[in-house]
């Protein structure tokens, strides 16, 4: 089935345009990236494939980043591309355009899945890369709990969870009927039902260059290996991420290494070891906001969805939308 033609703007949207004014980020990032290259790999995606012709993939891409960058559901995204001209005009949409409803924005979302929606943002993390906007000095990783869209479970009995839970997976675990993606973990001392959310960072630019989600019980360290990009000088995370076998990596693949060191019962770090240890928290701190980001402005202060996979697109989407918004906001402007 063919796609809707949409977007031929008429000399009515170019007036409406011009009284209303414009959004300068949405506005430059119409400019700053190669839309082309993205549309290709959407190619294979149709968001109906009955009744109406299917909307363009490009276009409901465009709008599943607005509805990152602003937090919005569905129906209010619908409602939103009606009332503003500046989403309308990003998503590519004609004032005589009919808009996606939220049925279709969903089953688009859907239809990207995770795999796609990663080879997006490999495509734009490249042609962010590109334009020499990611220092690659330096690359901060980190991880934070995300809760589940559901409620939980009850708990499990405290043996059936490692006493630290570092996230290390626990001999029995408690799945949700309404969500059998989430896990249990145990940190500092209290139970947490949902999902982690795995990070790597550009020190300077503080691009995010990789992620992972996992459920809430993997631990750290077993993602750590295929977050470091190995074109960064130096890799800074905390204690959870220390081992020999890391160590050994880094060294072999010319990285510095700015894990913190983590102590054992019978080998204590040592006066060295812990002030080295201090100003690694100094230089990893920047990583912080970046979860804050997440959480209180791009709406995951808990799971958006139920099942790894729907949260694996959400959150990765909404790395893509954090990316592009740093990139037209900081990259300095052509002279």
């Amino acid at each position: 089935m063919s796609e809707r033609k949409i977007g031929q703007l008429s000399f009515a949207d170019g007036v409406v345009a011009a009284a209303a004014g414009s959004n300068d980020v949405l506005e430059r990032l119409l400019l700053l990236l190669d839309w082309s290259r993205i549309e290709v790999l959407l190619a294979p995606l149709h968001a109906g494939r009955m009744g109406a012709p299917p909307y363009p993939s490009l276009m409901l891409f465009r709008a599943l980043l607005l509805q990152r960058w602003y937090a919005l559901s569905d129906p209010a995204l619908e409602e939103a591309l009606k009332d503003r001209l500046s989403f309308r005009r990003f998503a590519g949409l004609a004032l005589t355009d009919a808009i996606p409803d939220h049925s279709t924005l969903w089953r688009f979302r859907e239809a990207m899945g995770g795999k796609l929606c990663a080879a997006v943002f490999a495509e734009i993390g490249r042609q962010i890369e590109t334009s020499g906007f990611v220092m690659k000095q330096g690359t901060l990783i980190d991880a934070s709990l995300i809760p589940a869209a559901v409620k939980p479970p009850a708990p499990p009995p405290p043996g059936d969870l490692p006493p630290d839970a570092d996230g290390r997976p626990a001999s029995k675990l408690v799945r949700s009927e309404h969500d059998g993606d989430a896990a249990w973990t145990k940190k500092d001392g209290q139970y947490h039902f949902g999902y982690k959310l795995h990070v790597a960072m550009d020190q300077f630019s503080r691009i995010v260059r990789r992620l992972a989600i996992t459920p809430a019980n993997i631990n750290e360290s077993a993602v750590c290996d295929d977050l470091i990009c190995g074109d960064e000088k130096i890799v800074y995370a905390d204690k959870a991420y220390d081992s020999k076998q890391r160590r050994l990596r880094l060294s072999a693949e010319g990285i510095a290494n700015g894990i913190m060191r983590r102590g054992h019962r019978s080998l204590p770090l040592t006066q060295a070891e812990v002030r080295r240890n201090q100003r690694i928290v100094k230089q990893r701190a920047p990583i912080e906001p970046l979860f804050s980001l997440f959480k209180n402005v791009y709406g995951f202060a808990r799971a958006r969805y139920r099942g790894l996979e729907r949260n694996t697109t959400a959150l990765t989407l909404a790395a893509l939308a954090m990316n592009l918004k740093r990139w037209a906001t900081l990259r300095p402007r052509p002279a």
